[in-house]
């Protein structure tokens, strides 16, 4: 199953706002049956207007950053073919879509649906009912290390969010690395690996007790008496 763990960053709250605000940068992580793959995607992006100082307060990048960087008509193709079909993780999943589907509709490309995203934010205040419910509370309360984490940038923060959504859904490790190996990236995999389930041996292992041990055993069981629990079951 792949999944794409998305973090994005924006000039305001609201896309819809009057000068609107936009998407400056998206990062995203790819997992393959919940393991990452190496592969990532990040872009900054040119809001195509002038944002207020505050804008660049949270994120550390300023106007003349994004001066030469591409405006979203020009990545939108990338972004799309990168995330694919694949579900999308995202922290207070609303917000990210909600600017998300703005872009790609101001460029006439097809919006996402709402329930293709799973909130981990959602996920966290399920679990932790009255508990706060940020990545960093969710990284103090697993131990995961974020202290590069001095600000917000859309890479970084997928990556520490697929290491949270690995952990709110079980552990890093929820298959106890039992799944077969190689299906990372396309999913294409040899039919035996799709296919392999535990089996029965064709050959039973040989028993490891001796004739000592069985004797031994059959002592103790005679002290017993003909009142022990399995006694009843002959």
């Amino acid at each position: 199953m792949r999944e794409i763990v998305l973090d994005t960053e924006t000039t305001g709250l609201d896309p819809f706002d009057t000068p609107a605000h936009r998407i400056v940068e998206i990062g995203a992580v790819e997992l393959w049956n919940q393991v990452p793959t190496g592969k990532t995607y990040h872009q900054y992006i040119n809001p195509g207007r002038d944002m207020p100082p505050e804008a660049f307060a949270v994120h550390g990048i300023g106007e003349e950053f994004l001066a030469d960087k591409p405006r979203f008509a020009e990545i939108a193709q990338a972004f799309v073919e990168f995330i694919g079909e694949a579900t999308l993780v995202i922290h207070n999943a609303s917000f990210d879509m909600r600017f998300l589907n703005a872009e790609l509709e101001w460029v006439g490309f097809p919006t996402l649906p709402t329930d293709r995203a799973i909130d981990t934010l959602a996920i966290a205040r399920r679990r932790f009912p009255g508990s706060p419910a940020s990545l960093d509370a969710l990284c103090r309360r697993f131990g995961i290390d974020n202290s590069n984490r001095t600000l917000h940038g859309a890479l970084l923060d997928s990556e520490i969010l697929a290491e949270v959504y690995l952990e709110l859904t079980g552990g890093r490790q929820p298959d106890f690395a039992l799944a077969p190996q190689g299906q990372h990236g396309s999913g294409a995999a040899s039919s035996g690996q799709a296919e392999w389930r535990p089996r029965p041996r064709s050959i039973p292992l040989p028993a490891r007790l001796n004739d000592q041990d069985r004797a031994a055993h059959a002592a103790f069981v005679a002290e017993l008496g003909d009142g022990a629990i399995w006694s009843r079951f002959d």
